[in-house]
């Protein structure tokens, strides 16, 4: 059909819309789409949060879907990503668990808009994220043991020579592999459900558009075939909801997971 025909040009120019691109550019200043999103995204977050505050600091029960529903949320941020794996140190590492989990999901969040290109859409941002989630455990893990205890505990004890030697390279490539797995996993993640969400728009809108031309028997088959991209279509917006989520979880979760293992003994 020449709807099926069409549908490289299409999703070459798809994928042509994800290339970085000025959003905002000046003599001295070039804001990419991409970083256009992550401004919008601080924004929102700064906003929701003094909203909350204002709202909940008004009475000493929480009042409102909104004051009750960020209130959950960040209880949720609390005990599974802090309590749960830090214990006795999680108050000390909340703030930045929490700024890590809620900057991603509303990045995430954001991406869900058509046409919009979320912050964690590209590399660029979600290697940063990793590099200062990186950062940040490696400062616990030498603040805890001094710099040279933090080396040597990548050396686990009772390992016979030369096997340990073996063993901490081992761990110190793994160390530096996490920079990669944290970056990469968002990225896909989040680059791929777009692209598959594109793709079903696209089949649903050359078939819409047949019909639109007239009235006939093979325009109201294309209809119908319409109505099942579409459907499949918001399948996969209710899962990308779901991956958006999940996404910012797993980015902190493990996160804290490595906090942990630099704080141990």
């Amino acid at each position: 059909m020449d709807e099926f025909a069409r549908l490289p040009d299409e999703v070459n120019e798809l994928l042509n819309s994800f290339v970085s691109q000025p959003a905002i550019q000046t003599e001295h200043i070039t804001i990419t789409q991409y970083s256009l999103a992550m401004f919008i995204a601080v924004a929102i977050l700064l906003v929701v949060l003094f909203v909350f505050k204002k709202k909940q600091s008004a009475s000493l029960v929480p009042k409102g879907r909104f004051v009750n529903g960020v209130e959950y949320v960040i209880e949720f941020a609390k005990k599974d990503l802090a309590q749960d794996m830090l214990h006795s140190s999680w108050r000390q590492h909340f703030p930045f668990i929490a700024t890590v989990f809620f900057f991603i999901l509303i990045n995430n969040l954001l991406g869900l808009i058509p046409g919009f290109h979320p912050g964690t859409g590209t590399i660029g941002v979600t290697l940063a994220l990793a590099l200062i989630s990186f950062l940040y455990f490696i400062y616990v893990g030498i603040k805890k043991a001094g710099a040279l205890g933090y080396i040597k505990s990548l050396m686990p004890k009772g390992v016979p020579f030369p096997m340990n030697i073996m063993v901490w390279v081992i761990e110190l490539f793994s160390t530096f592999l996490r920079l990669i797995t944290l970056s990469v996993r968002l990225f896909c993640n989040m680059f791929a459900g777009h692209v598959v969400m594109g793709t079903f728009a696209i089949l649903a809108s050359l078939f819409i558009e047949r019909f639109a031309q007239g009235v006939t028997l093979e325009a109201f088959t294309g209809a119908g075939i319409s109505i099942l991209w579409l459907l499949v279509l918001i399948a996969i917006y209710i899962v990308e909801m779901l991956v958006a989520a999940i996404q910012a979880y797993v980015f902190t979760l493990l996160t804290s997971v490595y906090i942990q293992i630099a704080e141990e003994d």
